[in-house]
């Protein structure tokens, strides 16, 4: 046997994993927490939950932005385009006589039809022409929405199918459904990138030339997260629309929402899922605490940006994991015993 085929099999031998033993008590302590969330309306004041409605829908959107940047490469400013098609889906499915809590679900698959053929334009451009491309398509689709008035039209329409609801038992549920599209945004990208999409999407992330070279199908790649960030968004759109009752097309198309959403990426940490929790967790807070300040709030914010992009370049999160390793999400494979150059390997003669 050669040296290299007994190093192989060797290898083969080589326990591999992705979480350890606090990783296990990572995963208990966050269902604890989403289960203290979920309890939250029997305690708390409508006022908190409202706010945690917001806190919600902006992690929910960033999580889809960080996948879509972080993972694929594909920087864009104008998902907000999928939030006001989320917004509006609900509200068209409602004067259909679909209930508006379950709209929210179905404006994800709305958003993804609607994904694809823009897909399909968006991806003849590259770099700095597909973020400003998918800006461009934003306000097609923004000006469709205002020349329709069974839509409201430029002025924006209510939802009424909720006014019969008590308000408290509407302000609990849409809460509940906010926190169940974040879960399911965190979840879905993270078991979408433990799977093999995952480590083509990896590849891709590091070196796409290198990727292709390799076999990977790198534009089928983009595009399913293209497409999985456009449901995430529209599922935010439609929690947007359920928590307000009523929707305009410059708020619901506003690249306001992008902004948010690239701040929080680039604070957070982006490429990394917890990214996006640190960093709404981050953004949250600055809003609450300087809202008030008027255009200091801006400015605090345009600053936190600047320093997180030049002296945190990985972030947050990307910081606190270079320095201890910690994870929320396992993605990276570890080698319990590595093979060094002490390990005796075995040589037939």
């Amino acid at each position: 046997m050669a040296i290299g085929d007994a190093l192989l099999a060797r290898a083969r031998d080589i326990p591999v994993r992705r979480a350890g033993r606090s990783t296990r008590w990572t995963t208990v302590g966050l269902g604890l927490v989403v289960v203290v969330l979920a309890y939250l309306p029997y305690v708390a004041y409508t006022t908190v939950t409202d706010r945690l409605v917001d806190f919600l829908m902006l992690l929910t959107m960033a999580t889809m932005w960080n996948l879509l940047a972080g993972y694929a490469g594909l920087v864009s400013v104008g998902q907000q385009a999928y939030v006001g098609l989320g917004a509006y889906a609900v509200l068209q499915l409602s004067d259909w006589g679909v209930q508006p809590y379950l709209g929210v679900l179905l404006a994800a698959a709305v958003c993804t039809v609607i994904a694809l053929p823009t897909s399909l334009l968006a991806f003849r451009l590259r770099g700095d022409y597909f973020a400003v491309g998918t800006w461009v398509i934003a306000e097609v689709y923004r000006l469709l929405i205002v020349r329709d008035g069974d839509l409201g039209g430029g002025s924006g329409r209510s939802l009424t199918t909720l006014s019969g609801l008590d308000h408290t038992l509407r302000e609990a549920l849409t809460y509940w459904v906010a926190l169940a599209v974040a879960v399911l945004a965190l979840l879905g990208c993270y078991l979408l990138l433990r799977s093999r999409l995952g480590l083509a999407l990896t590849s891709v992330r590091d070196n796409e030339t290198a990727a292709r070279s390799a076999g990977v199908d790198v534009r089928r790649a983009k595009r399913v997260v293209y497409l999985v960030s456009a449901a995430g968004c529209g599922s935010a759109g439609g929690v947007l629309l359920v928590s307000s009752l009523n929707v305009h097309p410059d708020t619901a198309f506003s690249v306001q929402w992008s902004a948010y959403m690239i701040f929080i990426a680039v604070i957070g940490g982006i490429g990394y899922l917890e990214g996006a929790i640190v960093g709404s967790i981050v953004f949250f807070a600055v809003q609450e605490i300087f809202a008030n300040y008027g255009s200091w709030y801006l400015i605090l914010l345009g600053a936190l940006a600047v320093i997180g992009a030049v002296w945190l370049p990985r972030g947050l999160w990307g910081e606190l994991r270079a320095r201890t390793g910690a994870q929320l999400f396992p993605l990276r494979y570890r080698v319990d015993t590595p093979v060094t150059a002490a390990t005796p390997v075995p040589v037939e003669r």
